[in-house]
């Protein structure tokens, strides 16, 4: 009898899936705990399964289910784990100590095994999680997060488990992630554990799999632990290799000539051999054009579907309808492929599914479609004949869907860019009609495209290509504009079908000869802008309704920008083409004369009617303009590939365009005139200063917005903007320009709640308490609650379905000195001011880094009921949070506060009674000196090159040359040198690191060590986070490479089961961060006619020391021993060195403390003429304040008669 369908839980038992969930799932396919467990399956069909499996058809769960039941019968060998299986688990176990909601990708080549890896991982963890596949694809997100919050909970609060849940291909993880958490919060269900691991599989163009390879190369050097993504590429490790081949020898027992023909399994196994491929599909190669067979017919059919549609299939069914019209019509569809059967797969996925059929493998698809071009059997002869046998009446969705992607689906390119870096785009049509375009000809892809138009009249998609291919291919316009407009009758809601209309005549326009005349380009710029105005208002009613695509699937989604981008775009190519015919259209575009100046020489009359659009070009592009920068510095999109710089860069350009250079008289718009110059006549514009003005441009801008606020007829927005250019300037690091901003505007307290969000943002900026203030000296709340107010009146809709990135920080100090803008913490982060800020805001990656945790206040919260609430004495808060799943346990936190145009926002919570893993790693394992047995070594020194030889029992050592730890579990017996880091810093791999501890060469001659720990000599101070910044270089015959730390003390890093190399600790320059070194004073002195003192303030690395010693007893010098600094010392900070003897002369005055050692590095000390009643002389060494004009002492010391 079977058993129930059952559930894991917590305790690590199992309940009924059917008592604890009375709704069925609308999206989900759970697996359960116990899945086929007590069920009896027929082992005809087990048979069945597993050889549909190895020929090529998807996997299913009956797949593990029976590898797992023959494995423990002692019948098989095990499912074979691709390189990436224990990775993926390792990192799915990672997440389990983390948030409320997680993430992993695993990015896969199709036909490589992707899909069949995740179910794999999913099955052997279905005991451990609730696991689950998400079923197609869906727009509802919000069902989508409750069905996963079901099975979470399975029906009921007390039996919580964490979901692992399967998503193949793309999907908007924050989103979904976010819907989580508000679901959880809904329904109020207390959490003590994660609830969902989302487990994102995605099928990758073989580009894009490249690139993330070449990323993960370089990432691997600092070996992360957490990972974000795993790839699994089209190549076969040995270890692999030899399992294939071991299951190709058990497949061969079994199944004898069978597995001859199981393509999906030897593909793999011959490592995607290209000849196996080649002979696989000879049975195409000699196919003639004509006459072909119903089957030959089919068969094409399926190979381009499958060669440029990963996952499509046709029904068997259809098929066999198909094949009907043959006299062999009464025989299956295996009889009736004859001979090419072995290359088709048939399988079944569910029990009420109907059967599919598919090409054995991607790779076959796409040899079969190339070897039938070959013979004459064209890409778009096959197209057009599989629409007419296909597409006659009836289509069903899923195969329209396939159609639409073969013909419409444009695939993302990835190159890198030496300049630019990684660089993305979108191809021009779908790769189906690129290849027919490349290897037929532009006519063959007109056709198959007017077929598929006229095939589907009610589908805008298909004219819509045509057009575009119309246009950019042929650069035909008049049957682009033809095709356009059939797709807008066609979809005449959609602002995405209309913005092809205007791309037509935007290219058209772009296009136009030199030398036509200004009525003619004037006419089509016309026609492209009021494409482009269409468009717009479509996208308002679009928004407005908060629908898309044909207006029956409802989802919130972004404002499609297009039409107002698209309408900037033509007024610039107007303007540069006007210009070119005569340089005064420049004036009459941006209104300094009228178009009578340009009609006489011009000679063109026809442009009079134009009069209208001309006068009104530059309001509305400044309109325009000023919506893109609003749009821009207060949100981005949450789509990945954002083209967000592009279009600010382009925007610019026309808005500079339409306001020219000639300045008005009157002194007032005089100061307008400069501030759009400067892009700064708007709020946004001026809070942009720090991304695109210099130090010079800003304080201009404060004094031409202080000129307007002491005009008489001042609106209040100019005070808002004198205030902010202010504090871009202190963010600047320069004066404000006056004392009296602050207070001007904090008379206009209180606001007004129907103001504008920027003021309510001012005045929280200006009231939001001070680092140590507990009372609250403004009503915090009612500020708050006027900027949600404000922002859901002014911006709300317009940012919807967008991140509103943050636009200050709240850092330590008082006043609007503590407001950090982002721009400086991006510089902080990316180390470079001139870079494109793409900082990802919404994962909180950024708040990891120390020199960013450096510029910010840290502030105490709590979080109850899922929600956060700041706490300054007795009174509570409540915040927004960045991240909701930061949410998911009650208690004390602390966050950094940032402000966005909606309000203030926590960034970055984290526990405050769970310190996280990292933190215990780096701070809580600091072990008591005690524990570690001080060993000495022997010394031998040749050539001047000292040797330490170690022999250790059982136990944990430390080394009283070096302070090197070691814990063995047997004797081992080892030897170390020091090496210099000189020969290793002009390396790439060490250009942005310096050294943190000493460069050591470690050889074990007897034993094993299990554990290492290296010195280092950076004060870590309490913040743990700096273990982000540390690393290992590894140098071996292999190459070298820097492995991140993952466990650190206040002393040493790191090394478990250590393989030796040439190893030391570096750490990563950044802007910003100043570090501490621990380092020793060492003294050298020699009496001749009087006493001379050498003075070297060095790092804690015995190489230099060695080599100062060397050094000094060669000129005569001998060393006086005397203790080193207590403190640490600020790297690359000034020294002073002191005594209290009047005729000492001490040079140089100062010397920069730095890591690399050079022979002059040292103060002289000369007394002439020592007295034998000399007594004590003191020494005192002090650092020089940042800014210059203050020094502390860090080092004294008494030398006396006895030293010398």
């Amino acid at each position: 009898m079977a058993n129930r369908p059952a559930l894991s839980t917590a305790e690590g038992g199992e309940a009924d899936a059917r008592s604890k969930i009375s709704d069925s799932f609308s999206f989900l396919d759970v697996l359960h705990a116990n899945q086929f467990e007590g069920e009896f399956v027929e082992p005809q069909h087990t048979e069945q399964v597993e050889e549909n499996f190895y020929r090529g058809a998807p996997p299913n769960w009956l797949n593990f289910y029976i590898s797992e039941q023959a494995v423990s019968d002692g019948n098989a060998t095990p499912f074979i784990k691709r390189d990436g299986y224990e990775t993926l688990k390792e990192q799915i176990h990672l997440r389990r100590k983390g948030p409320g909601t997680s993430t992993i990708k695993l990015f896969h080549q199709q036909g490589c095994g992707g899909t069949t890896l995740a179910m794999q991982v999913l099955w052997d963890l279905r005991k451990t999680f609730r696991c689950a596949v998400l079923t197609g694809s869906t727009l509802d997100i919000t069902k989508v997060a409750q069905d996963v919050v079901s099975l979470f909970t399975a029906g009921s609060h007390g039996h919580q488990k964490t979901v692992l849940l399967l998503l193949n291909d793309e999907f908007i993880l924050d989103i979904l992630q976010d819907r989580i958490m508000e679901e959880i919060a809904e329904q109020d269900i207390e959490i003590d554990l994660p609830v969902v691991i989302l487990l994102n599989c995605v099928r990758s163009s073989d580009g894009i799999i490249h690139q993330k390879a070449r990323s993960y190369e370089l990432k691997q050097k600092f070996k992360r632990k957490m990972r974000k993504s795993i790839i699994l590429k089209k190549a076969l490790s040995d270890r692999e290799q030899a399992d294939f081949d071991m299951k190709k020898e058990e497949l061969g027992r079994r199944f004898g000539d069978r597995c001859k023909q199981f393509h999906g399994f030897n593909i793999l196994q011959s490592n995607f051999s290209q000849a196996y491929i080649r002979n696989a599909c000879a049975t195409l190669e000699h196919i003639k054009r004509t006459n072909k067979p119903l089957k030959m017919q089919l068969a094409a059919f399926l190979c381009l579907l499958n060669a440029y549609v990963p996952g499509s299939y046709l029904l068997e069914s259809q098929c066999l309808d198909f094949l009907r019209r043959d006299k062999f019509g009464h025989l299956s569809l295996e009889d009736q492929m004859q001979p090419f059967s072995h290359l088709i797969v048939t399988f079944q996925q569910g029990e009420r599914s109907e059967k599919k059929v598919r090409m054995a493998h991607n790779m076959i698809a796409q040899c079969c479609t190339e070897l039938l071009a070959n013979a004459g059997v064209t890409r778009s002869d096959t197209t057009r004949h599989f629409l007419n046998s296909f597409c006659r009446s009836y289509v069903p969705p899923y195969l329209l869907g396939f159609i639409k992607d073969m013909l419409n689906k444009r695939e993302i390119t990835v190159i890198e860019d030496p300049t630019h870096g990684i660089k993305e785009w979108k191809e021009k049509f779908s790769r189906l009609i690129q290849d027919i375009t490349k290897r037929e000809d532009e006519g063959n892809s007109l056709s198959v495209l007017i077929m598929a138009s006229n095939k589907f009249y009610e589908v805008s998609l298909f004219p819509q290509t045509l057009a575009r291919f119309y246009y950019i291919q042929l650069e035909d316009y008049y049957n682009a504009e033809i095709w356009a407009k059939e797709a807008k009758r066609r979809a005449p809601w959609s602002s995405f079908v209309a913005d092809t209309l205007g791309q037509v005549h935007k290219s058209h326009l772009k296009k136009m000869p030199v030398y036509t005349r200004p009525s003619e380009i004037l006419t089509l710029a016309q026609k492209a802008i009021e494409a482009f105005e269409d468009e717009e208002k479509l996208a308002k009613n679009e928004h407005a309704k908060g629908k898309q695509g044909d207006g029956n699937v409802k989802v919130l989604r972004a404002l499609n920008t297009r039409g107002l981008f698209g309408y900037l775009e033509v007024c610039s190519l107007l303007y540069d083409h006007l210009i070119r015919h005569d340089e005064l259209w420049k004036q009459v575009l941006t209104r300094t004369v009228s178009l009578d100046s340009v009609l006489k020489s011009t000679g063109d009359r026809n442009i009079v009617r134009f009069k209208e659009l001309i006068n009104s070009l530059r309001d509305l592009v400044e309109k325009r303009f000023e919506f893109f920068d609003t749009f821009l510095t207060y949100s981005y999109s949450v789509v990945k590939r954002d083209d967000s710089f592009y279009i600010s860069r382009k925007t610019i350009e026309c808005y500079k365009k339409y306001v020219g250079d000639t300045e008005p008289n009157d002194q007032l718009q005089k100061a307008f005139h400069k501030l759009k110059q400067k892009l700064a006549v708007t709020s946004p514009g001026v809070l942009s200063c720090l991304e695109r003005c210099t130090r010079s441009d800003t304080k201009d801008i404060a004094v031409w917005w202080k000129e307007i606020c002491q005009h008489k007829h001042s609106a209040t927005h100019a005070l808002l903007n004198y205030v902010l250019a202010n504090i871009m300037l202190i963010n600047m690091k320069e004066p404000p320009s006056s004392s009296d901003y602050q207070s001007s505007f904090t008379e206009k307290m209180p606001l007004a709640p129907e103001m504008q969000p920027e003021f309510h943002m001012l005045a929280l900026l200006l009231c939001w308490p001070t680092d140590g203030e507990d009372e609250l000296a403004s009503d915090l709340p009612h500020l708050i609650q006027n900027i949600l107010h404000s922002y859901e009146q002014e911006y709300k809709s317009l940012f919807r379905s967008r991140y509103l990135r943050p636009i200050f920080f709240l850092g330590p100090g008082q006043g609007l000195n503590r407001l950090v803008h982002r721009r400086n913490l991006e510089i902080l982060w990316t180390q470079d001011a001139l870079e494109d800020p793409k900082t990802n805001w919404r994962n909180d990656d950024i708040f990891t880094d120390p020199t960013v945790q450096g510029k910010l206040l840290r502030i105490e919260g709590i979080v109850q009921d899922y929600r956060l609430y700041a706490t300054f004495g007795d009174t509570e808060i409540e915040l927004d949070a960045n991240r909701k799943d930061s949410l998911w346990k009650k208690g004390h936190v602390f966050f950094y506060l940032g402000f966005t145009i909606g309000g203030p926002v926590a960034y970055n919570v984290h526990r405050a009674e769970e310190p996280s893993e990292r933190l215990l790693k780096t701070f809580d394992n600091e072990t008591d000196s005690s524990q570690w047995t001080k060993l000495k070594p022997e010394v031998e020194i040749m050539e001047e090159v000292h040797t330490y030889s170690l022999q250790s029992e059982s136990g944990k050592y430390e080394c009283s040359e070096s302070a090197l730890q070691w814990v063995c579990k047997e004797t081992v017996s080892f030897r170390y040198q020091f090496s210099s880091w000189e020969r290793f810093m002009r390396k790439p791999v060490c250009m942005d690191y310096i050294p943190a501890g000493p460069l050591m060469d470690i050889k074990v001659t007897d034993g094993k060590l299990e554990e290492v720990r290296l010195p280092h000599w950076i004060c870590t101070g309490e913040n743990a986070a700096m273990s982000d910044i540390f690393r290992v270089l590894h140098v071996d015959s292999s190459g070298d490479y820097l492995e991140q730390v993952s466990e650190m003390t206040s002393s040493h890093v790191k090394l478990n089961k250590p393989e030796f190399s040439l190893r030391g600790a570096m750490i990563l320059k950044k802007l910003g961060l100043y570090l501490k070194v621990f380092a020793d004073v060492l003294i050298y002195m020699q009496i001749t006619s009087g006493l001379t003192l050498h003075v070297y303030l060095v790092p804690r690395d015995p190489l230099i020391q060695q080599e100062v010693e060397k050094k000094e007893k060669s000129d005569g010098f001998r060393k006086i021993r005397k203790t080193s600094p207590v403190e640490p010392v600020q790297l690359e900070s000034y020294f002073y060195l002191s005594t209290d003897w009047d005729t000492a002369q001490i040079c140089p005055e100062k010397q920069q403390f730095m890591l690399e050692w050079s022979d002059t590095n040292f103060f002289e000390v000369v007394i002439g003429n020592v007295k034998s009643d000399f007594g004590n002389m003191k020494l005192k060494l002090e650092v020089e304040r940042r800014g210059g004009k203050e020094k502390d002492t860090v080092w004294t010391c008494a030398i006396g008669t006895d030293d010398y």
